[in-house]
């Protein structure tokens, strides 16, 4: 994928505010569904459909713990969308 195209895909994904107070969220502490739309004013069915767009980015990744998922910040990615969001942002390169 050319990296315009990563620069656009990443940005698709932040465009919508509830995906990035999810980030937010998830970034402190792992959360399952239901704290989620609690912690957002949300249904579930609206979490996990913002969930399913940030697991296919791979920003977000899900552990099993019994009955429950909890989803949690893929600090890898996270740091490669950082560089790559600071390269199109940066001034003077």
């Amino acid at each position: 994928m050319a990296d315009s195209e990563k620069q656009a895909r990443i940005f698709k994904v932040l465009s919508v505010g509830t995906r990035v107070r999810m980030i937010e969220l998830l970034k402190r502490r792992s959360l399952c569904v239901n704290a989620l739309a609690r912690a957002l004013d949300i249904t579930p069915a609206a979490v996990s459909q913002h969930l399913r767009v940030l697991r296919d980015a791979g920003i977000v990744v899900g552990d099993k713990r019994g009955y429950f998922v909890h989803y949690r910040i893929n600090e890898k990615t996270l740091a490669k969308w950082s560089k790559t969001a600071q390269r199109l942002l940066s001034v003077g390169d």
